[in-house]
């Protein structure tokens, strides 16, 4: 036990909180920047035509396989270096990505700085999740990350609406080049002066919780092969997490195309986009308190299947207020269900091998990003329709229901 009595909950930890959710605020800020310029920046500057949807994938592509790749690996360095070094380095590795799209020469620049930015994305969020968890009281694990969720997933839609217009007054790659390195700055200085390291909470936590046994395995294989097969609770919320992605990688490829080929209007494009980002963020503020209220079980199958409807609805509709209101489902039914997801894995999981329980779980959520951007984009060039990538994350994730449901 560390020489100073650690105290949990967010009202006695209200100010590490505070610049936490800043740092993932910032986290979502730097992603968005990517949601709505992406297509029309392959367009522009690399003749990279709307229908080469398989192609134009490929950046959320490697984004999954990263991301989902470097999840697994921040929860293994947590446990062993800390919370705010793996924080850091994720900072670290984003400086790099303005400077690739300003000076990119073509489209695999673009897929470099993906590369870049799903390292960050994996180092830092894990990150902000973890830390918050570790100083929080057990009661208030879904209120937590729907915090963490909802300043990161506010940050996504922001960034994304911020960046169109930067875009347009300064141009596609100053606008990235000024908006990103203003991100990533901030965040740095911010991390280095008021971030503090939550690693002893978690410590002083395992030696004094009545579940931890001294000889339950915590090895990452173990903790992977027990989330990934071997229990069924742990496998049917992974595998949801897993699917969910489905929908935000349709988000990021496809909405922005589909969108902009029916409004030609990238400001508008943006909006609609950002709320299915802003109803996601604000309402998990809610959606995370219900489950600690309520349980996590109804809220995830419920979320999974209005986010199923929300989907479904998106090519159905034909006008601004009917793809807006589609949006909002969409987001809505992800507050429901992404939070909760992750406080169900939590629930299950004891402190000594929490953080990899959670790099884990993300690593198979966030792998969601490249089999879902592969999925539509093949089915979209199949069936030479965009509209067919709809009804094929619609049906996975109809299927990924039923199986939360019976098995969660």
């Amino acid at each position: 036990m560390t020489s100073k009595q650690k105290t949990f909950g967010l009202a006695n930890n209200r100010h590490q909180v505070a610049h936490w959710l800043m740092q993932v605020f910032f986290v979502g800020l730097m992603i968005g920047t990517t949601r709505v310029v992406i297509t029309p920046f392959a367009e522009q500057e690399f003749g990279l035509a709307k229908d080469s949807l398989l192609l134009l994938s490929t950046f959320v592509i490697s984004f999954g396989v990263v991301k989902g790749s470097i999840n697994f690996v921040a929860g293994h360095w947590a446990e062993r270096l800390g919370r705010k070094p793996v924080h850091i380095l994720g900072w670290l590795i984003a400086l790099p990505i303005p400077l690739l799209f300003y000076f990119a020469q073509s489209w695999s620049w673009v897929v470099a700085a993906t590369l870049l930015l799903g390292i960050n994305q994996g180092l830092t969020w894990s990150m902000t999740q973890t830390s918050k968890l570790d100083i929080t009281a057990s009661h208030e694990r879904g209120l937590t990350i729907g915090l963490n969720e909802f300043a990161g997933y506010t940050g996504v839609a922001l960034g994304g609406l911020v960046s169109a217009y930067v875009s347009q007054w300064l141009g596609l790659k100053t606008g990235l080049l000024i908006f990103g390195l203003a991100i990533i700055s901030a965040a740095l200085i911010l991390t280095w002066l008021s971030i503090l390291e939550t690693k002893p909470w978690t410590e002083q936590q395992a030696q004094t919780t009545s579940q931890q046994t001294v000889s339950e395995p915590t090895s990452s294989w173990h903790v992977f092969k027990r989330m990934s097969w071997h229990d069924s609770r742990l496998l049917a919320i992974t595998q949801a997490g897993c699917v969910e992605k489905f929908v935000d990688a349709l988000v990021w490829v496809v909405y922005p195309v589909y969108l902009y080929q029916k409004t030609g209007d990238l400001t508008l494009t943006g909006w609609i986009i950002s709320i299915y980002g802003l109803v996601w963020g604000v309402s998990q503020l809610i959606t995370g308190h219900w489950s600690d209220r309520f349980g996590r079980q109804r809220l995830n199958v419920s979320g999974m299947a209005m986010t199923t409807l929300g989907v479904i609805m998106m090519p159905l509709m034909q006008s601004g207020l009917g793809w807006s209101v589609s949006a909002a489902i969409t987001g809505f039914g992800m507050a429901l269900l992404y939070p909760n997801l992750s406080a169900a894995i939590v629930d299950l999981s004891q402190p000594a091998w929490r953080a990899t329980a959670i790099g884990i779980y993300r690593f198979w959520r966030d792998i969601g990003y490249a089999i879902g951007a592969f999925v539509l984009g093949l089915s979209a060039f199949l069936f030479q329709d965009l509209t067919a990538a709809f009804w094929a994350v619609g049906m996975s994730m109809a299927i990924s229901t039923v199986w939360l449901a019976v098995r969660g």
